[in-house]
């Protein structure tokens, strides 16, 4: 089963499964965003919104989505924001290089089938100073986990992947530098993240 299709086919039951577990820890990640006004910003993968209600206004937002299923659930969430939505695929994203300020990654690079070209697309698109805030479930390097792995035989593909490793992601980005690394749910396996690209 494609991405594309199961994502269209549990759009309807995505906000049940994620809204509430994961507001606060959204809230804080995007509370990193600069206030500063008419800032271009990316939000790859924004699925159905859930992050919109957390943005500080003023700003210029591009969400992308691989589903228009997805797409179509965040359009209620957009209110006063400025907010383009574009269909499109994280792994080869139809921007051009340098286009943005800033991006934010919530749970989309353990989605994707290569989170190190989803997170080279974001490079790429990334104006040089600009930041990377992410949001997702990683593999400590070296951890066993043996449960999640062995669950990921499934859940890769139908929802989402469980072995992401992110530092192995971070090593195929050279471009991109470590900010911020803070263990927010389930024991630390869930990280806020922030990247910043190099001049």
């Amino acid at each position: 089963m494609s991405l594309r299709h199961s994502y269209t086919v549990i759009a309807p039951l995505y906000d049940a499964l994620l809204a509430t577990a994961a507001t606060g820890v959204r809230a804080a990640s995007l509370g990193q965003l600069p206030r500063k006004s008419g800032l271009h910003i990316l939000i790859n993968g924004i699925g159905s919104g859930l992050d919109l209600p957390h943005l500080p206004p003023g700003q210029i937002y591009t969400g992308l989505d691989l589903t228009a299923a997805m797409l179509n659930r965040a359009k209620p969430r957009i209110g006063g924001l400025r907010v383009n939505l574009v269909q499109g695929d994280s792994l080869a994203l139809p921007f051009a290089s340098e286009h943005f300020d800033h991006a934010v990654l919530h749970l989309i690079l353990a989605i994707v089938p290569d989170s190190s070209a989803c997170l080279r697309e974001t490079a790429r698109v990334l104006k040089p100073g600009g930041s990377v805030l992410i949001l997702d479930k990683f593999l400590k390097p070296g951890e066993t986990a043996w449960v999640r792995r062995t669950l990921n035989l499934v859940s890769q593909h139908i929802v989402t992947r469980l072995d992401v490793v992110f530092e192995e992601v971070l090593s195929h980005v050279p471009e991109l530098k470590l900010e911020r690394d803070v263990p927010v749910l389930a024991g630390g396996w869930f990280r806020s993240i922030r990247l910043v690209k190099n001049f």
